[in-house]
């Protein structure tokens, strides 16, 4: 264990990933690459590259998948002291190809490790050392006791007064918007931090008029920040609302992981202190530079980088 407590924790589902090689389909490769991913574990790796201390924890298989998973998200300097290799069950797995230029997502996660965690799985000291728990929508999808176990460490949060970041994350491949609507508000009305993208929120708030949703964003207690709204992000904070336009990539290689390097750089934001509206450019900036590498994590960058870029907007700017 670190001598310093993380300052962000989350938890979540982490699967391991399956590949062919880069255009082909599962049925015409003739090799296959093997790597993982998951929101959360991709957002603590993201953070560990920023220079924040981060921690994840979850339920893996004790098998040669899991055990990847652990040293690869430790390997990236992310604390991993709460995880748990549970002998005689299994990690979930994500096949995942883009013949044609269309990206296709099968998931084997039934019954999986991630989805037997349970209440009594959490330690709350261990959350409440932290500054920041981030939870996403897609773990209380995974079964009723993760559900359980969401609410239970939002509870833990609250009461030992650590903030809370929530990307709802709607996955309908997991749960109908029907089934996930009262679950992800409720959530929403418990964080400090809710970062939806626009569908989502839509989809949420059963609402098209962004002039309404502004209205509901703002009966939360949270600082939202609404992705995808056109060109920009639109943050929605008490004291004002604010457009800010995306930070342009230059080539664009693989969407996947854009949303999860989003939230790692805001959270970057606010665990150094900085204004919401910066904390969303740095975000930005985080999310354009991933979408221009492949992998869920692989390209997610360094605090250097991120500082680099945002050298150059200025530079422009002026």
């Amino acid at each position: 264990m670190p001598a310093e407590r993380p300052e962000v924790v989350t938890f979540g589902e982490t699967m391991a990933l399956i590949m062919p090689n880069p255009g082909k389909g599962f049925e015409h490769a003739k090799s296959l690459e093997m790597s993982f991913g998951g929101a959360e574990s991709n957002l603590a790796i993201g953070l560990a590259r920023l220079g924040v201390r981060a921690g994840w924890f979850g339920r893996l298989g004790d098998d040669p998948f899991g055990r990847l998973i652990l040293k690869g998200i430790r390997g990236e300097g992310v604390d991993v002291s709460r995880a748990v290799c549970a002998g005689g069950e299994q990690t979930g797995l994500m096949l995942r190809d883009s013949p044609w230029g269309r990206t296709s997502v099968y998931y084997y996660r039934k019954n999986s490790a991630a989805s037997r965690m349970k209440p009594e799985d959490l330690d709350e000291d261990y959350i409440a050392g932290a500054r920041l728990l981030h939870i996403t929508g897609i773990t209380p999808a995974l079964s009723e006791s993760c559900r359980d176990t969401v609410f239970a460490a939002v509870e833990a949060a609250k009461r030992r007064g650590v903030k809370i970041s929530f990307d709802p994350n709607l996955r309908l491949k997991l749960w109908s918007a029907g089934e996930a609507r009262p679950v992800l508000l409720k959530l929403a009305e418990e964080a400090d931090y809710f970062l939806p993208g626009y569908d989502e929120l839509r989809l949420l708030f059963e609402e098209s008029d962004f002039g309404k949703l502004e209205e509901r964003l703002r009966r939360l207690k949270a600082v939202s920040v609404v992705k995808g709204v056109g060109e920009a992000s639109v943050l929605v904070a008490p004291d004002r609302t604010e457009r800010i336009p995306f930070f342009p990539a230059e080539k664009v290689v693989d969407p996947v992981g854009a949303g999860d390097g989003f939230a790692a750089g805001f959270l970057y934001g606010v665990v150094r202190g900085l204004d919401p509206a910066e904390a969303v450019r740095v975000a930005s900036v985080v999310g354009s530079l991933v979408v221009q590498g492949a992998g869920d994590w692989e390209s997610l960058p360094t605090l250097e980088m991120v500082e680099t870029e945002l050298g150059k907007r200025k530079h422009i700017e002026r």
